[in-house]
């Protein structure tokens, strides 16, 4: 299967074509965050953002840390970073990028915002490879933990949930 390339910003309509199970392809500028800085972000608002050149309208969040070693995805489901997917999309993030399983309620949220959540490789040397450039966009303070811009080139991600329909619900149907 040929993978879909998307582009930041991307829009509604790039989302609605997509499938659970669609092979993504990821470039432009995206923003990288933890458990740590991702409550920040939706705390602070629209024009506290776009002071800080945070545009989250068309965006994607990758649930990651930056550093030396390089970047891979963090677990998706701790309480910090799942709580920031509904309000996050809400305000325009239309990818959120991790991995593992979301809860139910997550899914519906992802859904009545048209956002989806994919799931990226664990490999540092991969995604690293594919990574262009990085600044600090907000909260340096938190070190490799703060709200990173990262322009990218092709990040491979799988389509895990989208549409109210969720790839991890498909396995435990079929197992």
């Amino acid at each position: 299967m040929n993978p879909v390339r998307v582009e930041t910003p991307i829009s509604p309509e790039a989302i609605a074509g997509l499938h659970v199970g669609d092979f993504l392809e990821i470039s432009g500028v995206i923003y990288a965050g933890r458990d740590a800085v991702l409550p920040k972000i939706v705390a602070m608002s629209d024009a506290e953002l776009a002071a800080r050149g945070i545009h989250l309208e068309g965006s994607v969040i990758f649930h990651t840390a930056v550093s030396v070693a390089g970047v891979g995805p963090t677990t998706s489901s701790k309480l910090e970073i799942e709580e920031s997917i509904a309000p996050l999309s809400a305000r325009g993030v239309r990818i959120h990028l991790g991995k593992g399983r979301l809860k139910a309620d997550t899914v519906q949220a992802l859904h009545a915002h048209g956002s989806l959540f994919a799931v990226t490789t664990p490999s540092t040397a991969l995604l690293t490879d594919r990574i262009l450039s990085t600044e600090v966009a907000a909260f340096p303070e938190l070190g490799m933990e703060a709200l990173y811009r990262v322009r990218v080139d092709r990040i491979p991600a799988v389509v895990a949930i989208l549409h109210g329909n969720s790839i991890f619900e498909q396995q435990t149907q079929r197992g």
